[in-house]
């Protein structure tokens, strides 16, 4: 369908078209504000004709930040996460929104889903304690296992080498990483291995894109995980899936236990959590043959997840302070992570 130019286009004929129940009013807010980098949301307060209950409910639809939105188009993010809610999200066991509405246009994405403002949003400028590591490690252990080895017909979705995707990683890597060097205050760490690490990429690609693959949320961070806070509450529920991507389920775990979790927890359990991982996936009667060493697969993957650093730090706008701040985390937490475990010794 043609979506309107939002969220000004958010309006009682629209939304009461949409939903086939006649509104009587609508009330917009804006949420997430320097969290979400490639949409923007807003949280819909709608009074219906038929009842005296008012609905909540969160839109989310293309980022209005024009150099965001470039971003998110050159990767099709909009289409992935419309697509992935439609086909795939009901063949997993992880916790997500109930999903009322989803559609893209071109480069306009609306999704309409359940208000879960009484969660706790993620924070990655605070970092994941160890119960929420453990946590969410579960439910990631859960969407991998859901397709683990079993994904050739997803055709779809992009994978970490040959693909479009590749591509744009290789090429925004080699735009953003000297802005990420020099905006987070890391370039005398990092430097001396920008040119070994940009000739290995594709290298790179291809060792994180071998059999088992799996389905990847791409894009596993705090701010992507909203945490409950009452009894009646699912422990975390997973949001944000822009980005599924097809490769090594350990990129995923890398750049969660390396950019989120706090640098002092993953240094004291860090072996533990790969390993909880692995029995989340065993749970699931899984042949994990063809993974002969997870603790060396997760070195490699934090190595490779350099990209995600680069990139996201690198090219998207940064100029929002809460923006800014969770970058900073990120990039620190992913440079102590490499230095702590002689990550560019891989290379």
């Amino acid at each position: 369908m043609k979506l309107p130019s939002l969220p000004e286009g958010f309006t009682v004929k629209f939304l009461g078209d949409l939903l086939q129940r006649p509104l009587r009013s609508v009330g917009i807010e804006s949420v997430g504000e320097g969290t979400g980098m490639m949409a923007d949301m807003s949280r819909l307060t709608l009074e219906f004709e038929d009842s005296t209950e008012p609905l909540c409910m969160i839109a989310k639809y293309s980022a209005q930040n024009p150099t965001n939105r470039e971003v998110a188009v050159s990767f099709n993010l909009y289409e992935r996460e419309a697509r992935y809610y439609s086909e795939l999200d009901h063949q997993t066991d992880i916790c997500t929104p109930e999903i009322y509405f989803v559609d893209v246009d071109g480069s306009d994405l609306l999704i309409l889903m359940e208000d879960l403002g009484d969660y706790a949003v993620g924070s990655q400028e605070l970092g994941a304690d160890l119960h929420q590591t453990e946590i969410a490690i579960d439910q990631l252990a859960k969407l991998h296992g859901a397709f683990w080895g079993r994904v050739d017909h997803l055709e779809w979705v992009p994978g970490i080498a040959n693909s479009f995707h590749a591509d744009n990683m290789y090429k925004f890597c080699q735009m953003g990483w000297d802005v990420m060097a020099n905006s987070f205050d890391v370039a005398s760490q990092v430097n001396p291995f920008k040119d070994a690490f940009v000739a290995a990429l594709p290298m790179l690609q291809e060792q994180q894109n071998r059999q088992p693959r799996t389905l990847l949320h791409g894009d596993f961070r705090m701010e992507n995980l909203l945490y409950g806070t009452e009894a009646r509450h699912e422990d975390v529920v997973v949001i944000d899936f822009q980005g599924p991507l097809l490769g090594s389920g350990f990129v995923d775990l890398a750049l969660f236990l390396g950019q989120s979790t706090r640098t002092s927890i993953r240094r004291d359990h860090e072996r533990n959590l790969v390993d909880r991982y692995m029995t989340g996936l065993e749970r699931q009667h899984l042949s994990l043959n063809d993974v002969l060493d997870p603790w060396e697969a997760y070195r490699q993957a934090i190595l490779y997840n350099w990209v995600y650093a680069s990139v996201v730090a690198g090219t998207l706008d940064s100029s929002n302070k809460r923006a800014f701040a969770w970058m900073q985390q990120m990039v620190n937490r992913q440079l102590e992570v490499s230095l702590d475990l002689d990550i560019f010794s891989l290379i």
